[in-house]
C-alpha cells in the first residue's frame, strides 16, 4: 500500500499481486472522514497488506521541515494500530508530477483536485515496486 499524507487529504494506491504495478485506490478527505487512520486499517484488513510506503516529504535540499515532521507523527499513529511493516519513500515533487500526468490526460482542473492525491499515492509506490525489482539480486 502507497500513501501520499495530506492534513486534508490522504491518497491510498495499492500494488498488483505480483507487486509489479501500481495503482490509485482511494482519496480520504479528512474533513469527512472521522478517524483517517481507522480507514487505513480497514483498507490494510480487506486487501491483506502485508507492506506500507508512505511518502517522505523532505525539502528539496534534503532536509526535513514542518511538513515532514507531521507525517513523521502520522506514521506513529499510524503504528500504534497497524502491526505492518511501513518503509518511507522520498516524495520530492511526487505531487508535480502528478499534476502534470493529470494536465498531460486533459483531466480537468475542477476534476484534479478529487484524484491527485491518489495518483500521487501510485508514484510513489510505483517507485518504490520498481527500486525494489532493481535492487533484487
Amino acid at each position: 500500500m502507497g500513501i501520499d499524507y495530506g492534513d486534508v487529504r490522504i491518497g491510498i494506491a495499492m500494488s498488483d499481486a505480483l507487486q509489479v504495478t501500481a495503482q490509485s485506490l482511494e482519496v480520504i478527505d479528512c474533513r469527512r472522514v472521522k478517524d483517517p487512520v481507522a480507514r487505513i486499517a480497514e483498507l490494510v484488513a480487506l486487501h491483506d497488506v502485508e507492506r506500507m510506503v508512505l511518502g517522505f516529504p523532505r525539502n528539496m535540499n534534503g532536509t526535513i521541515g514542518a511538513r515532514a515532521e507531521k507525517t513523521q507523527a502520522f506514521r506513529d499513529r499510524l503504528q500504534e494500530v497497524i502491526a505492518v511493516p511501513m518503509e518511507w519513500m522520498d516524495e520530492r515533487l511526487s505531487t508535480v508530477s502528478a499534476q502534470r500526468l493529470l494536465i498531460e490526460g486533459n483531466v480537468r482542473r475542477e476534476n484534479r483536485r478529487g484524484v491527485i492525491d491518489k495518483v500521487a499515492a501510485t508514484l510513489i509506490l510505483q517507485t518504490y515496486l520498481d527500486r525494489v525489482r532493481r535492487d533484487a539480486p
